[in-house]
């Protein structure tokens, strides 16, 4: 807390340079704001991040893309970039997901949609009327989305000009706001491992099953990838992250690293009974004002780590009574000999072994080969493999370093013995293998418990318990997987457009 009013030096500091920082931070500096992003790390993007090892690239987290589409609106990520005048190459993926489930239900999501649909129809024959119009009311969903300019709903003539631009598109989201997908699944489909397949659909990105899965979020998701389609940019999803940075740079913004945000500088309005948020302190007592400050952080780590205002904490308890850490991941990232797989693989994969063990640490594994697409990733007769499931912190705090490793090791084994279900001969193969857990993710990412982001604790009113990026604390934002619409990266873009937008709005910038 300061006594008296700073000179203000920039109009946002950005705490964090995730993906929904980094267009936050490029949307502002494209229309003229004075912008300073401010990393913890060595590289920007968070878990849209990399790292090299011994040749090969290996992204931090999932390789599997949205938003890289050409047309419509719902192209979040083309459009960040082209915001700021910079471009990134991609190459197309032809399946989402081979997915590899209980009684050998064995299923290809196609980037083509009728071939899609005709694969699932083969395998529930009797369903096939039903399938179509679920994923047919996805599209209704995704065709209202994709309709209108995705920015704030925060903000009334933004709201308004939309509505009578395109009010049937409105009118059809209003409706499906309050709803979740598995209402919808129920609806049309009757065959209990068919509804546990739409589970898995739902939980592969929002790590929750269909009845706590928004509706909206699933509409986008589902048909997206028929869409705009699954689209792997060349040189690694760091590639996103790095031609951000360099967009923000050429409108004039700054991004500074290895500079740790500690706290929120707070000051009294003088206008106002409450406190607002004037600028940031970093971990070398530095500190930097600007008129907004938006943090990239979770929810927790920002009201409870960055702010020394215990009533400003307990603001966010509504919000904590409705939503959960859901689990962080373990993640094995693998190089191997090209010969461990074979040519036509499909690049992610899913396995889950038995539906009651689908949300429980280690039931459901996440597999991508992104040097399938791009295999300029790895030396030259090498793939990557990077395989992930989900784990708690729990199971990885107390532990002695010679304990830890060896829980490492023991875990990695058990993951590789079930991979070479899929690809045989897979451990014979090893080049190299490093192994990420919770702590990993809490030390790298800056996230309270290593956290994916939030889940509902219970079943909610699709995303209408989720918040927006205004906070209770005047001038601060938040932006990221905590708030509207949640997990994945296409989602964090809108939610760094809606941030962006409702900030030039209330600096004048338009």
């Amino acid at each position: 807390m300061i006594s008296e009013p700073p000179t203000e030096t920039y109009d946002a500091i950005v705490i964090g340079s995730g993906i929904g920082g980094l267009v936050t931070a490029t949307q502002l500096a494209s229309k003229g704001a004075k912008v300073l992003v401010l990393e913890r790390y060595l590289i920007p993007g968070g878990s849209a991040g990399y790292f090299d090892r011994a040749g090969y690239r290996f992204d931090v987290g999932a390789s599997m893309i949205f938003g890289f589409g050409e047309e419509g609106t719902t192209n979040l990520l083309t459009r960040a970039l082209e915001a700021v005048d910079v471009d990134i190459e991609t190459i197309p993926d032809p399946v989402q997901i081979h997915y590899h489930l209980p009684q050998n239900l064995d299923v290809r999501v196609h980037r083509d949609y009728e071939k899609f649909l005709q694969e699932l129809g083969d395998r529930f024959p009797h369903e096939r009327e039903g399938i179509r119009k679920f994923y047919d009311e996805c599209w209704k969903i995704f065709n209202c989305l994709n309709a209108i300019e995705l920015l704030s709903l925060e903000e009334p003539r933004y709201l308004t000009r939309v509505f009578f631009q395109n009010p049937l598109a409105c009118l059809g989201l209003v409706k499906y706001l309050p709803k979740n997908i598995g209402e919808y699944a129920r609806r049309y489909i009757k065959d209990p491992q068919l509804l546990q397949f739409i589970d898995i659909e739902c939980y592969c990105w929002s790590v929750v099953r269909a009845d706590r899965t928004p509706a909206i979020n699933a509409g986008m998701v589902f048909s997206d990838r028929h869409y705009g389609g699954i689209n792997y940019p060349k040189g690694g999803v760091g590639e996103i992250s790095r031609k951000l940075t360099e967009g923000l740079n050429k409108a004039g913004g700054r991004i500074r690293y290895k500079s740790r945000v500690t706290q929120i500088i707070l000051e009294r309005d003088r206008c106002a009974v409450a406190d607002r948020a004037v600028g940031v302190q970093l971990a070398t007592g530095e500190q930097f004002f600007a008129k907004r400050v938006v943090s990239n952080a979770t929810r927790w780590d920002t009201f409870e780590k960055l702010i020394d205002d215990r009533d400003l904490t307990h603001a966010e308890e509504k919000w904590q009574q409705r939503y959960q850490k859901s689990a962080s991941f373990l993640s094995l990232h693998l190089g191997v000999a090209a010969n461990a797989i074979p040519p036509e693989s499909d690049c992610h994969h899913i396995l889950v072994e038995k539906w009651s063990k689908m949300e429980d640490p280690e039931g459901t594994i996440f597999v991508s080969i992104p040097t399938l697409l791009d295999p300029d990733l790895a030396p030259e007769g090498y793939h990557i493999v990077h395989a992930f499931t989900p784990h708690y912190m729990e199971a990885w705090e107390g532990l002695s370093p010679q304990d830890y490793e060896t829980q490492k090791e023991a875990t990695a084994g058990r993951i590789i013995d079930r991979l070479e279900t899929i690809f045989p001969g897979l451990e014979a193969n090893l080049d190299l293998m490093e192994v990420g857990t919770p702590r990993s993710h809490r030390r790298f990412l800056g996230r309270i418990d290593g956290t994916y982001g939030p889940i509902p604790r219970r079943k909610l009113l699709g995303l209408l318990g989720m918040p927006f990026n205004r906070t209770s604390v005047s001038g601060l934002y938040c932006v990221g997987d905590s708030t509207f619409p949640g997990q994945g990266l296409n989602a964090v873009a809108f939610s760094g457009f809606a941030c962006a937008h409702r900030i030039a709005v209330d600096l004048g910038l338009g």
